[in-house]
């Protein structure tokens, strides 16, 4: 047995963790060096859901939690989106708890939104954590996202016409904003190893009843998966599709922020000042780059504008007539040889600039 599996199971003794099963051994190892890598010694915090895939999460961050002797934070998100949810929640929480596990329940108390209910629920999602993080100043939070995934965000991203960024996905770690980075420790990992590991140690978890529910896209998509796995879909050639796209989108970045540091200047958080000649120096697919992070990180989003949204305000900007418009946060508007880009605050039906210029 190799020497840093003999440490863990030494360090999981004294935490009354015992990792027993070999294979499950490796796969923690695997998940450790990936975190380590990652955050070194650094507090962190975890989403967990109560599906299985986030409960071999909270399992992992458990015990390297204890091995570093740092504080984890394991989050429970309520969109409310339900009346059933705030039960859920606590079903969550009482099972962690059962496990030696504390958890803090994170409950959304504003408007429920009736329409695209899954993007809504995970921009909620994102809110409410990374606010907690910011507040308790964590600055990386652990997700349990997986190979299957990446297939399906593949796929749904295909479907509606993505470009590279889009097409590529998920990445091991991504900077959600200046203050809190997402790691993906399980990328390459497939659901039922997850899965298998959580029943080994919780015995159960939790059914999201929205999994089965056909009226959203990830759930046809899956379902498409398996048919196609049946006719002899062969799954790692889209992760190794998924990865040589990661690849290309890690290049193309380079060149978008030298575009950046060129054409772009941040007058604050939450205002950019872009010159025109970004459109007469830069090829498409940089430009696009360009305002694509622009806008998430102006209005502190995880995800920017649809791709066809944000081309379209490219090309409008391109035209003399461009005056103002607003897009995923953000009021854009033209002034002089500069284009602004400034955080919308949206306050009942009227909406105002956050700062006066």
């Amino acid at each position: 047995m190799k020497r840093k599996n003999l440490i863990a199971i030494n360090k999981a003794k004294k935490s009354n963790i015992l990792i027993k099963n070999n294979k499950i051994l490796n796969f923690y190892g695997k998940f450790r060096s990936i975190i380590y890598s990652n955050i070194k010694g650094k507090s962190f915090a975890i989403a967990v859901s109560g599906g299985p895939d986030s409960l071999c999460l909270a399992y992992f961050s458990k015990i390297y939690a204890l091995e570093n002797r740092k504080k984890l934070h394991t989050l429970i998100v309520d969109h409310r989106l339900r009346k059933e949810s705030q039960k859920e929640a606590l079903k969550v929480k009482k099972l962690l708890k059962k496990n030696k596990i504390s958890s803090t329940i994170l409950s959304w108390s504003g408007k429920t939104p009736n329409k695209n209910i899954q993007k809504n629920a995970r921009d909620i999602r994102y809110l409410l954590i990374s606010n907690y993080c910011a507040k308790k100043k964590i600055k990386y939070l652990i997700t349990a996202h997986h190979e299957d995934d990446q297939i399906e965000n593949f796929f749904i991203r295909l479907l509606r016409g993505s470009g590279l960024k889009g097409l590529s996905s998920m990445a091991t770690n991504t900077q959600y904003n200046n203050k809190l980075k997402i790691v993906r420790p399980f990328l390459h990992c497939k659901k039922s190893d997850l899965k298998n590991v959580t029943l080994s140690y919780f015995k159960t978890y939790i059914k999201d009843p929205s999994n089965k529910d056909e009226k959203f896209l990830r759930v046809r998509i899956r379902k498409y998966k398996k048919d196609m796995e049946k006719e002899g879909l062969d799954t790692r050639k889209i992760i190794k599709t998924v990865d040589n796209l990661v690849s290309a989108n890690e290049a193309l970045d380079f060149y978008k922020n030298e575009a950046l540091r060129k054409h772009a200047s941040f007058l604050s958080k939450n205002k950019c000042a872009i010159s025109k000649q970004i459109f007469t120096e830069e090829a498409g697919e940089v430009i696009f780059k360009s305002f694509s992070d622009i806008l998430s990180l102006v209005s502190g989003t995880y995800y920017p504008p649809r791709s066809k949204k944000i081309v379209n305000l490219i090309n409008r900007l391109k035209k003399g007539k461009f005056v103002r418009s607003t897009l995923g946060g953000c009021i854009i508007e033209k002034k002089d040889n500069l284009i602004l880009i400034l955080k919308e605050l949206k306050i009942g039906k009227m909406q105002y600039q956050l700062e006066k210029r």
